[in-house]
């Protein structure tokens, strides 16, 4: 079970699991040297006596011995550490550096939790393939062919009989891997799937609750949670069967070979040293092996991390743009633009529209009109547009990730706050950004006297700034946002589901905002976009009216009937906060 891909791409590792062979060999080596002595002072014992001269020879032989074994034993634990370190190192370097190169787009092809479990518990897996497994294998090759190559000129009959026995241990590790092979493709199949499920209603255990589903949730994990034990158990009884097998070759074998020295030594064709020396190093013949054989679910499970973990390096890449957008304002122009997540269900369908540097565009209509997915493309989340999308003249697919990230802001409903500072969530958007300024955005969305009465700066916020009002939150964001400070704005449903106070905050920044920037609006409420230098309606994934809120108003369509419904509900609602009050 060596795959050379594996290790082409972990070659400064391998070093280490060279040295740890070279350990294992000295080691053994040295044992020899010991055993020799123990057998030659035991036969001269027998023999004519041990002279006190010849007890402090074998001593100075066997106690620096013994030190030296210790101290090879000491470095092959340290090349196995190092080892497993650069494994560590490499694989998550390798894994985090594709991402970077799929670029925002990324979750189109793989799962986050499967992402999480494969830089995870697949490298963890690998860790150990490297520190242990490898060398391992190479050293039960090397070890039983130096025995036989120190035993032979003893007693060459039983050194061969030693030596075609231990090919029965690996015989039986190949029929195990026959089996195991399936076993293990179904377990990690399993494992991933209930790594994505548990993810996924963890994160929606709030929707869960309030629709009382949590129980239903919990079975579901429950039966998924079965399978898993299942499916786990059966490997383990698969491998404490076939380590119970080899342990009968292995100690089997052995004995076999004793027996067949005693034999000798009894007939007066081995001498007593002889016999001893068979005796006390016929196990080292398949120890080793034996040993491997203890790993070898290390190393099936090793294969199956790599294989994951290949699998993923191997996914395409889009073409990376290497253009750069400059300075100064962006004009940004999509003609014929097309994209659809599945060949049968389109969802853009041949948009024409134009955001002028410094313009204030919004983008209105139903759900599951395409608003959204406009946002995503121009961000570089959603690759695969047809048509046309060109900032500044230049098409998306040709600018670099990094530039477009520099010129563009995107604002969300959902925006990620970490389990950190309030500093530290506002620096990711400006690393430099100095206390004054982030003070200055802060008050600019009328947050900061309440984050100085918190602590200021230093506030600490809770999991996705769980410890926040909705409406704080989103202030927070544009708080950040702010401080990134780009050419472009793009807000999507950033005041969906907050307090009216916060949304005609952030509203008011937005406008702030049109003054020296580009932004594109997408908003579910129409009142928020009256202002704006022109309205695209989207229907059906097509552009269904355009124009100024007043042109739209007198076309009489569809964008004047969801006003005026809007308007008449939002007068209702007023009113029975009036009455109530």
């Amino acid at each position: 079970m060596i795959k050379m891909r594996l290790i082409r791409l972990l070659k400064g590792a391998g070093q280490y699991v060279v040295y740890q062979i070279l350990w294992q060999w000295l080691s053994l080596l040295v044992q020899i040297v010991i055993v020799w002595n123990i057998a030659g002072l035991i036969e001269d014992a027998g023999k004519q006596g041990i002279r006190t001269e010849r007890i402090l020879v074998a001593l100075g032989i066997i106690i620096p011995g013994l030190l030296l074994r210790f101290v090879c034993d000491r470095l092959y634990t340290a090349a196995s550490f190092r080892a497993s370190a650069d494994v560590k190192r490499i694989l998550r370097g390798r894994i985090y550096q594709k991402i970077l190169r799929l670029g925002p787009s990324y979750r189109e092809q793989i799962g986050s939790a499967e992402l999480v479990q494969m830089s995870g518990e697949g490298v963890e897996q690998l860790e150990t393939y490297f520190g242990r497994y490898l060398s391992q294998f190479f050293y039960a090759l090397l070890a039983p062919l130096t025995l036989f190559f120190v035993l032979s000129p003893i007693d060459l009959r039983t050194a061969t009989l030693l030596l075609l026995a231990v090919p029965l241990i690996p015989l039986v590790i190949m029929l195990v891997m026959l089996v195991a092979k399936r076993l293990l493709s179904r377990y990690f199949d399993i494992y991933y799937g209930l790594g994505d499920s548990f993810l996924e209603k963890l994160q929606g255990m709030t929707t869960l609750k309030i629709y009382q589903a949590d129980r239903a949730a919990a079975d579901d994990m429950d039966r998924e949670s079965e399978r898993f034990r299942k499916i786990t158990m059966k490997v383990l009884t698969m491998q404490l069967n076939s380590t119970s097998v080899m342990d009968i070759i292995a100690y089997g074998g052995a004995a076999v070979g004793i027996v067949s020295a005693l034999a000798r030594f009894a007939s007066g064709e081995l001498s007593l040293a002889g016999v001893l020396m068979f005796i006390l190093l016929a196990a080292e013949f398949f120890l080793p092996m034996r040993i491997l054989g203890s790993f070898f679910h290390i190393g099936m499970n090793g294969m199956k991390a790599s294989d994951r973990i290949f699998a993923f390096l191997d996914l395409p890449e889009p073409e990376v743009g290497k253009a750069e957008l400059g300075t100064g304002n962006i004009d940004i122009r999509m003609e014929a633009l097309s994209f659809s997540y599945e060949e049968s269900r389109p969802i853009l369908k041949g948009i024409t529209l134009e955001l002028p540097a410094q313009s204030f565009v919004s983008l209105v209509g139903v759900s599951g009109s395409g608003k959204s997915t406009i946002a995503g493309i121009l961000m570089g989340r959603n690759r695969g547009y047809g048509g046309s999308l060109r900032l500044n003249g230049e098409e998306l697919s040709r600018v670099s990730t990094e530039s477009l990230m520099n010129h563009l802001t995107m604002v969300g409903h959902d925006s990620r706050f970490f389990r950190a500072s309030v500093r530290e969530n506002l620096l990711l958007a400006k690393p430099e950004a100095t206390e004054l300024e982030m003070k200055e955005a802060l008050r600019k969305v009328n947050l900061l006297s309440f984050i100085e009465a918190q602590g200021g700066l230093e506030m600490q916020l809770a999991s996705n700034g769980s410890n926040l009002s909705g409406g704080q939150k989103q202030r927070l964001a544009l708080a950040r946002a702010l401080l990134h400070d780009t050419p472009v704005y793009i807000f999507d449903e950033a005041t969906s589901n907050i307090d009216a106070e916060s949304e005609e905050m952030i509203m008011k920044v937005i406008h702030e905002l049109t003054k020296s920037r580009t932004v594109l609006l997408i908003s579910h409420r129409l009142a928020n976009v009256v202002g704006s230098d022109n309205i695209y309606m989207l229907k059906d994934g097509k552009i269904a009216e355009a124009g100024s809120h007043a042109e739209l108003m007198r076309q009489a369509g569809a964008y004047r009937r969801l006003f005026e419904e809007q308007s008449q509900l939002e007068r209702f609602a007023g009113g029975r906060r009036d009455s109530h009050a």
